[in-house]
């Protein structure tokens, strides 16, 4: 199996700008625990900011919502993969790396998304 096979396309995007107000608000209203931080230019590189990036920044260290940009707090530059990757290798990933998803790229150019649970979602369908 590939992961164009299990990737998700339809992937939200947040501007490097926004600040984590706006950031919580649309995780909130799409139902998600991270958002792609898009590029500042096409040489640029992707981010992702998470559930665990807001919780040590807001939570743990006292940050504000209101003042810090998604930029401040997101991991960039991301591990990424290609749509023709095999799904074994992107597991073997995220396990060496403790990662629960990574972008697909094309070219440096941002065509989906696959998580852990996408992985998982496939593995306990065969077991049904």
């Amino acid at each position: 199996m590939l992961v164009k096979d299990l990737m998700v396309t339809d992937v939200v995007t947040i501007s490097p700008f926004a600040k984590l107000r706006e950031a919580l608000s649309m995780m909130k209203r799409h139902g998600l625990k991270s958002l792609v931080v898009e590029r500042a230019n096409p040489h640029d590189a992707y981010g992702l900011v998470t559930y665990t990036n807001i919780l040590k920044t807001v939570i743990a260290e006292d940050g504000d919502i209101d003042l810090l940009n998604v930029y401040d707090i997101c991991a960039k530059p991301t591990l990424s993969v290609g749509q023709s990757l095999a799904v074994k290798h992107v597991a073997a990933i995220m396990s060496q790396h403790r990662l629960k998803r990574l972008l697909v790229l094309n070219d440096n150019d941002l065509v989906g998304f696959i998580s852990m649970d996408d992985i998982m979602e496939e593995l306990l369908k065969k077991i049904e």
